[in-house]
C-alpha cells in the first residue's frame, strides 16, 4: 500500500498532506504552548521549520496534482486553503484526495 501511495501524484499529495496537517496541529497545540507557557521557544523553532518545509512540499504537490488531474481553480484553491486551517488537510484528503485517487487508481 505504501509503495502504491507514493507512485502517483495524488498519492504523494495525500502522504504530505497528512504530515503537513499533523505538523500544524503539533505546532499549534504543543510547541506554541510550550513557548509561551513553559518558556521553551526551541520547540517552535524545530517544529516550525519542519512545518514550513512540509507546507512548501504540500503546495508543490497540490500544483502537481492540479496539472496532472486538471483540477478546477476552485478545487485547487480549496486544497491550498485547507493547509492553513487546523484539520483542513485531513478534511481535504477525505473529501477530495482519497476519492481522486480511487477514480484514477
Amino acid at each position: 500500500m505504501k509503495a502504491n501511495l507514493l507512485t502517483s501524484a495524488i498519492g504523494r499529495l495525500r502522504f504530505v498532506a497528512f504530515f503537513e496537517g499533523l505538523s500544524l496541529l503539533v505546532l499549534l497545540l504543543i510547541a506554541m504552548p510550550l513557548k509561551y507557557w513553559a518558556d521553551m521557544p526551541q520547540a517552535v523553532k524545530v517544529i516550525g521549520m519542519l512545518h514550513g518545509i512540509l507546507f512548501i512540499a504540500y503546495v508543490i504537490f497540490v500544483m502537481e496534482v492540479k496539472l496532472a488531474h486538471k483540477w478546477a481553480y476552485g478545487k485547487t484553491f480549496g486544497a491550498l486553503v485547507a493547509s492553513v486551517i487546523p484539520f483542513g488537510t485531513f478534511y481535504a484528503d477525505a473529501k477530495w484526495f482519497k476519492k481522486e485517487q480511487g477514480t484514477n487508481a
